[in-house]
């Protein structure tokens, strides 16, 4: 099926650039130096904090559910440099380098994992619910799919206010199967909302692959049935990830409506620290490393003189260092007090079965 079949006519100019650009085809938008660095240091950061994450969580340090987005930083660095800071994210549970690179220190991060008060939820949401306000990070949800109309409703509040502000909204092909994904594409699309809907696909929905879980393997034609923008992007790479966004917010910030993007990614790691990954071969996740974001990243840089290896490895060492410096942060920091426990909830004052 050729590219152009994935669309109605209504959009014909939006899914020929996203397509052609996918593929190289076309060059839209020209990336800086800075950008190329910006995205290299950007997906370090999340690298180094993931695998630093999954050290701490064999060594018990962290505890409870742990979700890593090793692999996947592209996703989140291409986004990023799309967006501007008063927009919106909210994700699924795999959402620590997604809060990194909304701009939560490593420090409150790595707090929350630990569960300490220093956290960036105050230790009482831990690796499945980081949030940010100061940030507009809106989680971090462990229910499977609910955020999208919670996505949904954060892009009609910024409609509703007037302010010309998206939302990114972000789940993996397993959400893609919920109910409340209809309703919300439904709703988004009539009110012309500024949402952009993202599946990060990385193809498992925990242990089962897409092939086992759905008769429609091209998730991006989800989209289609609610006349919605749609396309399918390389999510190996920050360019095209950058790119598609671009392309998206413009039509959400000229009051054009949502957008679908199926971003085709792959995790490294198994769907959670306690996965052992046996569903799929090491020859498998050998071939994707081989697309590595990063060394993507780093090879472009150094060929084209943007820095040199060893600038690139005191980068490295820089954040080698704020990770390091994060874990002592959340070593030392305190565990929320008692007095904490029915603080940040909401609750019926007249609730019975509290007692104070």
């Amino acid at each position: 099926m050729g590219c152009r079949s994935f669309f109605t006519n209504k959009f014909p100019t939006f899914a020929v650039l996203l397509f052609k650009n996918q593929a190289g085809i076309m060059a839209t938008i020209k990336f800086s130096k800075d950008t190329y660095l910006y995205w290299y240091e950007q997906m370090q950061r999340m690298r180094k904090f993931e695998e630093k994450s999954g050290q701490l969580y064999g060594m018990q340090k962290i505890r409870g559910f742990c979700h890593l987005y090793i692999g996947q930083e592209a996703v989140a660095a291409g986004i990023i440099s799309a967006i501007r800071h008063d927009d919106a994210i909210i994700t699924a549970y795999r959402d620590h380098a997604i809060a990194l690179a909304k701009g939560i220190s490593a420090n409150a991060c790595m707090a929350e994992l630990y569960g300490k008060e220093t956290g960036c939820t105050k230790g009482k949401g831990g690796s499945m619910h980081f949030f940010s306000a100061e940030h507009k990070f809106f989680g971090g949800h462990g229910i499977v799919g609910a955020q999208i109309p919670l996505g949904a409703g954060i892009a009609f509040a910024e409609k509703y206010n007037g302010t010309d502000n998206v939302c990114i909204c972000l789940f993996g092909d397993g959400a893609a199967r919920q109910g409340a994904l209809h309703e919300a594409f439904n709703m988004a699309m009539l009110w012309k909302l500024p949402v952009i809907f993202i599946c990060e696909n990385n193809e498992y929905a925990m242990g089962t692959s897409v092939e086992r879980t759905s008769n429609v393997t091209d998730i991006v034609k989800m989209g289609l049935a609610y006349d919605m923008p749609s396309a399918q992007v390389n999510g190996m790479n920050p360019e095209t990830v950058h790119e598609a966004i671009e392309l998206a917010v413009e039509r959400a910030r000229s009051g054009e409506g949502p957008t679908f993007l199926e971003i085709k990614t792959y995790r490294y790691k198994g769907h959670s620290m306690s996965d052992p990954a046996k569903y799929r071969s090491k020859e498998e996740v050998e071939e994707y490393k081989l697309k590595d974001p990063i060394e993507q990243i780093r090879k472009v840089i150094v060929e084209r003189g943007y820095a040199t290896e060893s600038q690139l490895d005191e980068i490295d060492a820089g954040i080698k260092v704020e990770i390091d410096e994060c874990v002592k942060f959340a070593e030392e920091s305190p565990f929320p007090s008692d007095s904490e426990l029915l603080k940040d909830i909401y609750a019926q004052e007249d609730y019975p079965y509290i007692v104070d």
